[in-house]
């Protein structure tokens, strides 16, 4: 029988559908082969991005934007928001219009252009969580971005539009409405019960070990109870706090390590799967917040989203997150 669930941030309703419960060899992943052709994030091709706001491993007294780099972070040649300008907020009768500011930058994660971020070792992992905090924080030094948001798509099904392993960062004058509703949402859980509800989420997964794929010192992995599509996987520290970028070089670290065994279960159980990954932290400049905990969400792209979903806002999923648990588990690396 279907079965219902609540998640317990957002009071958003999700539908296991049991029925229609699939094994990880049921899902049909398009793994394309690979196009060729000219690649504008691969080494040589400096000169065809824009130029280099954050790089690491080139030498020292090579030029910018030249080839001997282990990681580059440049603005996207064509950005969803633009930095240059004023906000220019206007009231037109009851709708709101603003200039569209704001910062959009590609994370080139190595310069091998056939590397999959999932097999990356881990010094190069590192160096692309390392890039991520220091983008943000750079970034939050502009008063008019409100919050950053990191996000990667991998794979052509997940919205990648270049085969050469990136992530990106835009930079936003407004709050999205998701993070808005987390923050909403453990905000009032705090309210009720005096403590995190993430934190209470983690406790409780890693006393039952129902949920729980992979942890070490710092991170646990865990399927989410009501999870939106089939093996999603959220990725938190265990110690509270809600911003990425206080985490030290140790913590970076052993996000890398966790990161990267979560990614090669994943890929080991569905070889090729397309998937978005995406950071949730607090607001730029804000305050440390006791009801909120930063964290990853791996929302791999393997069903579609069609007039159900878009008429109540539920997402039918036919993985149980149970299920989904024990066959990341399962998986000898």
């Amino acid at each position: 029988m279907p079965e219902l669930r609540k998640d317990p941030i957002l009071g958003r309703w999700i539908i296991i559908a049991m029925e229609r419960s699939k094994r990880p060899s049921d899902f049909v992943v398009d793994c394309h082969e690979s196009q060729g052709g000219f690649c504008p994030l691969c080494p040589e091709n400096e000169r065809t991005t824009p130029p280099e706001v954050l790089v690491y491993g080139r030498g020292y007294g090579m030029p910018p934007n030249s080839p001997g780099w282990q990681l580059r972070v440049v603005p996207n040649k064509y950005p969803a928001l633009v930095i240059e300008g004023e906000l220019d907020k206007q009231g037109e009768g009851l709708y709101d219009r603003m200039n569209g500011i704001g910062a959009h930058e590609v994370v080139i994660e190595s310069p091998d252009h056939a590397a999959s971020f999932s097999f990356l070792p881990h010094d190069q992992m590192l160096l692309t969580f390392r890039a991520f905090k220091e983008r943000i924080a750079d970034l939050s030094k502009d008063e008019r971005f409100t919050y950053v948001m990191v996000f990667k798509n991998n794979g052509k099904a997940a919205g990648a539009s270049l085969e050469h392993s990136h992530s990106q960062l835009v930079a936003l004058p407004v709050m999205p409405r998701m993070l808005v509703s987390e923050l909403e949402g453990s905000r009032q859980y705090y309210s009720y019960k005096d403590r995190c509800v993430f934190c209470d989420i983690i406790r409780q997964e890693v006393q039952q070990k129902v949920r729980l794929v992979c942890e070490n010192s710092r991170f646990v992995t865990l399927t989410p109870f009501a999870p939106r599509t089939p093996f999603e996987m959220w990725v938190l520290p265990k110690k509270h706090n809600s911003s990425y970028i206080e985490q030290d070089e140790a913590s970076l670290s052993d996000l890398a390590h966790i990161f990267s065994e979560t990614l090669r279960r994943l890929d080991t159980c569905i070889p090729g799967i397309p998937y978005n990954f995406i950071l949730h932290t607090q607001p730029l400049r804000s305050r440390p917040l006791e009801h909120y905990h930063w964290h990853f969400e791996i929302v791999p792209k393997l069903t579609s989203i069609a007039g159900f979903e878009w008429g109540t806002g539920f997402y039918i999923n036919p993985m149980p997150p149970e299920d989904a648990c024990r066959y990341l588990r399962d998986m000898q690396l």
